[in-house]
């Protein structure tokens, strides 16, 4: 073999070598796709902040006890651990990655440029190996399958978008508020807010628009085939409406500031010159007081119910689901790590 010849073998083994080293890089940092049906978060935690995700036996919360950094727990709220020193809100999960709108930072320790930024984020299920996705101000966004569906805001209005979880196939779908919270079975159910307050359905398979019905609400969550919401023309009474029947219930007169539904349960803060946090069963009956007075940010996971009092941000309170009274998450104040 002549030198010209070897130099063409060089030439041609280091060409593969990088092509080989260029495809193990990309299958490296490729991101794992969502098994179909994945929904990142409850439409009832996503309207409420979002602050506590359950996912694969693992809760993941925003604890406010620590400047609401990044958490993760058992649904017991055993092994409570801190994942990041991030302030986050709007927590989703789905396959093996977190996904949360961080709101600022309460620390400088070992988070680099992401810190002191907002911006909406993808990290591991261990809060490492963050990735900034967008730094648009996110109102509320929601994983369905492989995509984010984001309604953000803007110096020139409302933009709901969605975007792959590899950043990727980024599309603006309309200029208007449409809320993603709720989601199943590949479809986002919302409330119109330009001409009516009708139920729409977007199908995120060729993401269409399709009216299911002619109601006036807001806020609707979707749960057993019913949509819970707040009547807008009967003072933000909260109802539910039967998609198999067609039927309208009534499940309190009360005035509702906010609600969650879930295991067979409801519950919401009552607006009236004596505020209350009341529980009761789906169907409107059994109702009882958890707590006197203004609470927000009702969140539930599979077995608890967790809130903040209006005017105290740094206090969360829980109570396991469908019991009486409530009291302080001190696990979560006690999980502090030392500075």
């Amino acid at each position: 073999m002549n030198k010209k010849q070897k130099s063409i073998l060089i030439g041609i083994v280091t060409a593969l070598l990088l092509i080989i080293l260029f495809a193990a890089m990309a299958f490296l940092n490729r991101i794992p796709m969502n098994p179909q049906g994945t929904i990142g978060n409850t439409a009832g935690n996503l309207n409420n902040s979002g602050l506590f995700c359950e996912h694969n036996g693992a809760v993941y919360f925003a604890n406010s006890y620590d400047g609401n950094s990044l958490y993760a727990m058992n649904p017991d709220e055993s092994d409570i651990r801190r994942l990041n020193s991030l302030e986050v809100q709007n927590i989703l999960a789905g396959g093996k990655y977190l996904y949360y709108f961080q709101t600022g930072s309460n620390s400088t320790s070992g988070l680099g440029q992401v810190q002191g930024r907002r911006s909406f984020n993808r990290c591991n299920l261990k809060g490492r190996d963050t990735t900034t996705l967008t730094t648009d101000v996110v109102v509320t966004a929601q994983l369905v399958d492989n995509y984010l569906y984001m309604l953000t805001s803007t110096n020139s209005g409302p933009s709901f978008y969605k975007m792959k979880i590899d950043k990727s196939d980024k599309k603006v779908l309309a200029a208007i508020p449409i809320n993603p919270a709720c989601a199943q079975d590949s479809v986002i159910y919302y409330n119109g807010v330009e001409t009516d307050h009708y139920l729409y359905a977007l199908n995120t398979a060729n993401d269409t628009p399709t009216e299911v019905w002619a109601g006036n609400l807001w806020y609707p969550i979707l749960s057993d085939n019913y949509v819970y919401y707040l009547d807008v023309a009967e003072n933000y009474r909260l109802c539910r409406y039967s998609l198999s029947q067609g039927v309208i219930e009534v499940l309190t007169n009360d005035r509702v500031d906010c609600f969650n539904v879930g295991s067979g349960y409801i519950y919401y803060q009552k607006n009236s010159s004596t505020p209350q946090l009341i529980c009761m069963r789906t169907d409107g009956s059994n109702a009882f007081v958890v707590a006197e007075g203004n609470y927000t940010d009702i969140n539930m996971t599979s077995q608890y119910v967790y809130f903040r009092a209006f005017d105290d941000q740094y206090t969360t309170y829980h109570s396991f689901i469908g019991s009486g009274g409530c009291s302080e998450f001190t696990a979560a104040l006690e999980a502090v790590p030392a500075e």
